[in-house]
């Protein structure tokens, strides 16, 4: 069964960069366009990783992180959070909050895909190969 992975942005141009990137490489891509969005489909969908843009309507990105990393069935999922900009103290807040990785826009496609295996291996590891650690 492929990767879902769960793209938050409120640019719809981002969100079709993002499935063209990583629909080729096998991956089942999920859309949302806000943060409340992210957030629903998040504890619906279960993906195996989030990539999310901080500036969203309704909830921000990082209000949306530290929901999903309170929540038991969506703490383990790793979290990128794509961005136009990252102050210093908006980095440290997004590193605090749980996210993962962060990329500044625009941002490699290539070292996009390879944290993303990376991540997603990371994950495999803690889980095993039969869901979730016991």
């Amino acid at each position: 069964m492929p990767s879902k992975i769960l793209v938050a942005d409120d640019q719809l141009h981002m969100l079709r960069l993002m499935q063209h990137t990583l629909e080729p490489e096998g991956y089942r891509v999920l859309q949302a366009r806000d943060g409340q969005e992210m957030i629903e489909t998040a504890l619906r969908e279960t993906p195996d990783l989030v990539i999310m843009d901080v500036m969203m309507p309704k909830v921000d990105g990082l209000t949306a992180l530290r929901r999903l990393k309170k929540e038991k069935t969506t703490r383990g999922i790793p979290v990128i959070i794509l961005t136009s900009s990252v102050p210093g103290l908006m980095r440290q807040e997004a590193e605090f909050s749980g996210a993962d990785l962060i990329l500044t826009k625009p941002f490699s496609s290539t070292l996009l895909r390879q944290e993303i295996r990376r991540l997603l291996s990371t994950v495999q590891v803690e889980r095993g190969p039969s869901g979730p650690p016991s």
